[in-house]
């Protein structure tokens, strides 16, 4: 019996990689330099705009908070409507620890934040996620409206309706102050978390985990049938999207220096649903345009029109839902791909 060894084919001869499919699953997770651009043009607003860095650090808030429900709607096919109550438990942790005195330093309060939203996500998952479709989406909004309640009825810590006005948050690694009227600490600091949570959930998106969470959502009993944990995971990243959710709540808390009951509010829990399907969900940067969109809009149709700002939002809407399935992302990539493929024919 001869003991000389058998050569190994080489890879590309294995079977299935020279296939396009795979060669677009092997590369997907590898950044594009358009990647860079969203990033690059929050730097040059720094500089450019000192006068607009209170809104620009609101539009990164909610970019933030945006992409904690793209995870949970937009990949794992989640359907919520109650999102804000983990926005708001962050934004109550951090506002009882500062306003009482407990805990002011900023980054272990945005940590504590986290853990809070998560620990809502965790025990509410378990038991929502038994459900799904209307029902699903009506004990999510009952789980905020019972958090709000709870937060109003507690009003000898949380101020009820009045709040928590005037939090005293400690200077950043104990030299930068977050100043009310330069927002330049604000911005910077709401930036780099923004990037670290980023990073974050691109990694968990295109990891095997995030792509069976979009297996889930296409077909959750073909996932049954090949065994994987349909309702673990979804439980895992219901709880962290909450905690995410939580950060977001617990930096506009932090930035704002102050915590009222509209961060539990519905109007909060629709606006950023609304943002997900006017930049396109399930997409990473759908946050980041929809929240674009919504904010500048809002910001410049309330100039003109202060009373009916909301009829141009409206018909924006509307023209979305009928011409941009996908959101205005997936409307600029339609347009991109049938400007190459007439470029082809000609």
């Amino acid at each position: 019996m001869s003991t000389e060894a058998v050569p190994l084919p080489p890879v590309a001869a294995t079977p299935g990689l020279d296939q396009p499919a795979a060669r677009v699953l092997m590369w997907r997770h590898h950044l594009r330099w358009w990647e860079a651009l969203p990033w690059l043009a929050a730097v040059a607003f720094y500089f450019i705009f000192p006068d607009y860095l209170g809104f620009a650090t609101a539009l990164l808030v909610t970019i933030l908070f945006a992409l904690s429900l793209d995870l949970a709607l937009g990949y794992a096919g989640i359907i919520t409507l109650g999102h804000a109550a983990f926005f708001g438990a962050g934004a109550y942790t951090v506002g009882l620890l500062a306003f009482h005195g407990i805990w002011t330093e900023p980054i272990t309060s945005l940590a504590l934040a986290a853990l809070a939203a998560a620990v809502i996500g965790f025990a509410s998952g378990v038991v929502l996620l038994r459900t799904q479709g209307l029902t699903l989406l009506m004990l999510t909004l009952c789980t905020m409206a019972l958090l709000q309640e709870a937060a109003n009825m507690a009003h000898d810590y949380t101020g009820g309706f009045d709040g928590l006005p005037s939090l005293d948050i400690a200077p950043l690694f104990g030299f930068f102050e977050f100043n009310p009227l330069y927002a330049d600490t604000q911005y910077l600091y709401t930036l780099a978390i923004l990037l670290v949570c980023f990073i974050f959930i691109r990694t968990l998106v295109y990891s095997p985990f995030g792509q069976s969470l979009t297996g889930i959502r296409e077909n959750p009993l073909r996932m049954h049938a090949v065994g994987a944990p349909v309702r673990r995971r979804l439980i895992i990243c219901y709880t962290i999207s909450g905690a995410i959710a939580g950060v977001a709540g617990g930096l506009w808390a932090q930035t704002n220096a102050y915590v009222n009951l509209s961060a539990l509010d519905l109007d909060r829990a629709a606006t950023v649903l609304i943002i997900l399907i006017l930049g396109g969900y399930g997409r990473l940067y759908g946050a980041f345009v929809g929240a674009a969109a919504y904010l500048a809009l809002e910001h410049f149709l309330a100039r003109i029109y202060p009373t009916a700002w909301q009829l141009g939002l409206g018909l924006l809407l509307v023209i979305v839902a009928l011409y941009a399935r996908n959101g205005l992302l997936g409307l600029g990539e339609v347009l991109w791909q049938r400007y190459f493929v007439r470029r082809a024919a000609t």
